[in-house]
């Protein structure tokens, strides 16, 4: 393992729902970063997440050979996480118990982020180096009445982009000159996926779960549908054909045949009445659920924070305002902060800044005690 004298070396490996982001640090300082999109109809051609290994891990080979860098020389391996059990947020060390609960899916969630301990356990395994992962798509702070639902012994389950949106909501509020555990946001991360959830005091106590048909639609996923419509689908194709549409083949696939955001705005800008109407359902229905996460919080709201790479669409951001704007001080952060969340959380946690979490294999939340519920 590489000593603090001639510097931590950590590759940082982020699969998306459309896209492979790798980083390479060396101690604070980025040395690149680079992003691949992939359309859905690619990675549709592999049946589950996990059978993307071996493609993604080419992907990311190749993009670090095309900087003129190897693998033998990467110090610690860092993946974004998901899919395992829940976990409390902070940097974890990828174990074998938690690569092994992530391929296994226990978590119950499909999302390729649970790909980034997958590849980073693997690689550090075959190059003989440790892996971390931090904030995992499963990082379970819910409140309790957020758990509950019309059907016992049924829950809705912690599932969001919790890397970015924490990430984000740190950022801002340090540069509101305050601390992350004193304020209260909305933090919307609109990309492939989209998860909007109310930060109460530094805990994400609520929020829509994006993979899970939750939400708004994405260029990837159904968002919410009715019960009696969505089981009306299955009768007439397979719970198989629902749970893709969950999280890879719903919303832009399903309504045009493909992910690509830039496409589907450039039909926007021609006129295109199908088009418009669906992009703008989009921004409808989230605006919808910053009205819920506003109802959590009471009101009380320090900021309504908008990042992702869809924030790149100004009509987006301006939806969103029109509607919303009247609830919190709306400010925009396009793209993500996750690479330098990942990279810089991690070294903090190598020079001893920082716990190491050790993954517990088992939910932080196993039910109401004492409750038949």
């Amino acid at each position: 393992m590489a000593t603090n004298t001639k510097g931590w070396k950590l590759l940082v490996i982020n699969p998306g729902s459309t896209s492979t982001k790798i980083s390479l640090y060396e101690n604070e300082t980025s040395l690149f970063e680079k992003s691949i999109f992939h359309d859905a109809p690619v990675l549709l051609r592999f049946p589950n997440v996990n059978d993307q290994i071996p493609f993604r891990k080419q992907v990311i080979l190749d993009m670090l050979a095309s900087f003129g860098h190897a693998p033998e020389e990467i110090d610690v391996f860092v993946g974004r996480g998901g899919s395992a059990h829940t976990q409390p947020s902070g940097v974890t060390r990828i174990d074998q118990k938690l690569y092994d609960d992530t391929v296994q899916g226990i978590g119950g969630s499909e999302h390729p982020a649970k790909l980034g301990v997958m590849l980073a356990w693997e690689l550090g395994q075959e190059y003989h180096k440790p892996a971390y992962t931090l904030n995992p798509t499963n990082v379970d702070e819910l409140c309790d009445l957020a758990r509950l639902t019309g059907i016992k012994g049924v829950y809705r389950a912690a599932q969001s982009h919790v890397l970015n949106q924490k990430a984000t909501a740190d950022f801002h509020a340090r540069a509101m000159g305050k601390k992350y555990q004193d304020c209260n946001f909305i933090v919307c991360h609109i990309d492939g996926g989209i998860t909007v959830s109310a930060h109460e005091k530094g805990r994400m106590v609520d929020g829509n779960v994006g993979a899970g048909g939750d939400g708004a639609y994405t260029p990837t996923r159904i968002g919410s549908v009715p019960v009696l419509a969505l089981l009306e689908y299955i009768d007439a194709h397979s719970t198989h054909d629902a749970r893709i549409l969950c999280a890879r083949s719903g919303g832009f696939v399903s309504h045009f045949g493909t992910a690509d955001s830039d496409a589907i705005h450039r039909l926007v800008d021609a006129g295109d009445h199908k088009a418009t109407l669906v992009w703008n359902g989009m921004i409808y229905n989230i605006c919808k659920l910053v009205g819920e996460m506003a109802a959590v919080l009471r009101g009380h709201v320090d900021g309504i924070l908008l990042t992702g790479g869809l924030v790149r669409f100004a009509d987006i951001v301006e939806g969103i305002r029109d509607r919303c704007g009247w609830i919190a001080p709306i400010t925009v952060y396009p793209g993500e902060m996750e690479q330098d969340a990942l990279a810089l959380s991690v070294l903090r946690a190598l020079r001893g800044e920082e716990p190491i979490l050790t993954y517990q294999g088992r939910d932080v939340w196993t039910g109401f005690e004492d409750i038949d519920l």
